[in-house]
């Protein structure tokens, strides 16, 4: 029996995608819900399973673009061939090993597919060793680490050219746009980290027990910006034609960064949540931001957006606008610096802050206003919580 596999349809609107990667080989055995193949729409990065065990026959080749329900790849289950390939393949995975260890690999600090972790544990694979690729594991790289040859390959001066992707290109485009298109300006202000990360410090252990996921700096801050948003409802509108367009409620986007680019999902009624909601929703976002299971619905629609360059040691930057939002906010990283408080200089961890607004819509006193209340919040944190 034959099975048709086909492109879905990532969302409304999208007509067409780009098969990005296949995650596995033509001719490959694949099992039942495996993920094949990687399809990119110029919103999103979605993963394509497969319906059924069998042999699989790809029809696309990557980089290609194709239609939404188009037929990509057939899998043939016939019973016989499909025993006999697993047979074969199950033979490799446990008859090769490499590694003699015996000790059991969690693979918690990679990205790994979990075929791939299957075959890595069964030749006991050590964790290290897959760390060097420095990207998502495929059952391909696992097979050929054991196949490897001890030849020295010349690496020297060598050149890759890859193809933009879908979702690049349409950053590209959208960020072009905005310089374009808004007047905008950036204003910055510091904040005194403190009180946050002594309370952070103190409750830590009491609150992963409690709702098991870590209390991070960006709860807070999502909860500073929904109450300054309230207090300065400008920064939570947007121009649509000759309208002002106001929100009363805040949908909040986090940007997190993916191998395939930038991604910001977005936080519902983040003004209703407390810290607890706003860590659990923020690490489930963004995961499935970077496994690509996010969809197109978890990424529309917001109305203010927060940049956290400090994860990566940015000290300050000028944030883009996400439109038709007319303000993003840029976190930094926190660094201790000489400061003065009551006539004296202590050394405190602060943070460089940054509020790029759209000056057609948003006063400087507004922004200013915006961003000071943003900084009062943090450091007065008992009234966020």
């Amino acid at each position: 029996m034959t099975i048709d596999i086909k492109v879905p349809s990532p969302g409304e609107s999208i007509t067409e995608v780009q098969i990005s990667n296949w995650l596995v080989k033509n001719g490959d055995f694949v099992e039942i819900d495996q993920e094949i193949a990687e399809i990119e729409s110029d919103k999103a990065t979605l993963t394509l399973a497969a319906e059924d065990s069998g042999i699989i026959s790809i029809l696309v080749n990557a980089g290609e673009l194709v239609k939404v329900g188009s037929v990509v790849a057939k899998i043939e289950t016939d019973n016989n061939i499909t025993s006999t390939t697993k047979a074969k393949k199950t033979e490799l995975i446990i008859q090769s090993p490499i590694f003699n260890s015996e000790e059991k690999h969690d693979f918690d600090s990679i990205k790994i597919t979990p075929l791939a972790k299957k075959v890595a544990e069964a030749n006991h694979i050590n964790e290290s060793d897959l760390k060097t690729l420095n990207k998502k594991v495929q059952k391909e790289d696992v097979l050929n680490i054991l196949n490897k040859s001890s030849k020295p390959i010349n690496t020297d001066r060598l050149e890759e050219r890859k193809k933009l992707s879908m979702l690049r290109k349409k950053l590209s485009e959208r960020l072009v746009a905005v310089k374009n298109q808004t007047a905008m300006l950036t204003t910055f202000n510091e904040i005194d980290m403190s009180k946050v990360i002594e309370i952070r410090k103190k409750y830590k252990e009491v609150f992963f027990q409690k709702n098991g996921v870590k209390l991070g700096f960006m709860s807070f801050f999502t909860k500073a910006v929904t109450q300054s948003l309230q207090k300065f409802p400008e920064v939570n509108s947007y121009i649509d034609g000759d309208e002002i367009i106001y929100h009363n409620y805040s949908d909040i986007g986090v940007a997190v960064q993916t191998d395939k680019g930038l991604m910001v999902p977005i936080l519902r009624n983040a003004e209703k949540m407390n810290l607890a909601e706003i860590e659990k929703t923020i690490a489930t976002l963004a995961e499935k931001g970077r496994t690509g299971k996010i969809t197109i619905d978890e990424m529309t629609g917001g109305t203010f957006t927060i940049s956290n360059g400090g994860i990566f040691g940015s000290l300050m930057s000028t944030p883009i606008l996400n439109p038709p939002q007319s303000a993003i906010l840029g976190m930094h990283n926190i660094v201790e610096r000489p400061v003065a408080i009551n006539g004296k200089v202590v050394i405190r961890p602060m943070m460089y802050v940054a509020l790029s607004y759209d000056h057609r819509i948003i006063d400087g006193r507004d922004s200013v206003g915006f961003l000071i209340n943003i900084k009062n919040c943090i450091e007065n944190p008992e009234e966020l919580m």
